[in-house]
């Protein structure tokens, strides 16, 4: 599963493109979502959470003085301006470094826990990437992009049913997201491509996809 990095200030501060060009599954000619695979959609008038693109600092122990408190926060915006900075250029790695140094400092910055599950999924590193964007959705229960990853991850883990029930999340918390509802199209068309080799005499064990199986395309 590829994906891209692309600039976008009114969403996340690195914001994915769904395409999942590796997966087991041609959805060029998808046809749009059915009411099959739609959700329920009664918890829709939750509004999203958006995150500004700088994770507010968090309070630190009052023990410390002000002035230490204010070279940490300049110094946790410094780590993880330089992290964003590298991922746009795509030196994924390296903005990893970075963040893991911001998050030592401030390890409940829901925004960098995001950003790293989003870099892991780039790099191949698809279950770290799961528990990346797992401690954002309990740092953050209500924001929708954090699910939206998360599910990703799991696409990439080869979980297109825990998949399924992430972009369902995000969908009751911002019914009108269209990258959560194409994503979540793509995991229900795994789920039945999976159905299909099953009964095609796949292995009933089998109950995962690695990204880049091969099948073909009926």
């Amino acid at each position: 599963m590829k994906l891209a990095w692309k600039n976008n200030n009114n969403k996340r501060p690195l914001a994915t493109v769904s395409k999942y060009p590796n997966l087991p599954f041609d959805h060029k000619n998808d046809n749009p979502t059915t009411q099959n695979d739609t959700p329920d959609k009664s918890n829709g008038d939750q509004n999203d959470t958006e995150l500004n693109k700088e994770q507010q600092p968090e309070p630190n122990d009052p023990s410390v003085s002000g002035e230490e408190d204010e070279d940490v926060t300049k110094l946790f915006t410094s780590f993880q301006s330089q992290g964003t900075k590298l991922a746009e250029d795509g030196k994924y790695r390296e903005a990893l470094g970075k963040w893991e140094s911001a998050l030592m400092l401030m390890p409940k910055s829901t925004v960098l826990h995001e950003q790293k599950a989003q870099v892991l999924i780039e790099i191949g590193d698809a279950w770290n990437a799961i528990k990346a964007a797992t401690r954002a959705t309990e740092l953050e229960p209500s924001w929708a992009e954090a699910w939206v990853t998360l599910g990703r991850a799991q696409l990439n883990f080869g979980e297109p049913d825990s998949a399924v029930q992430s972009f369902d999340k995000a969908l009751a918390i911002t019914p009108d997201s269209e990258e959560a509802r194409d994503d979540r199209h793509t995991a229900m068309n795994l789920m039945k491509r999976r159905k299909q080799l099953h009964s095609s005499g796949l292995s009933p064990t089998r109950n995962r996809y690695a990204v880049g199986d091969s099948i073909d395309r009926t």
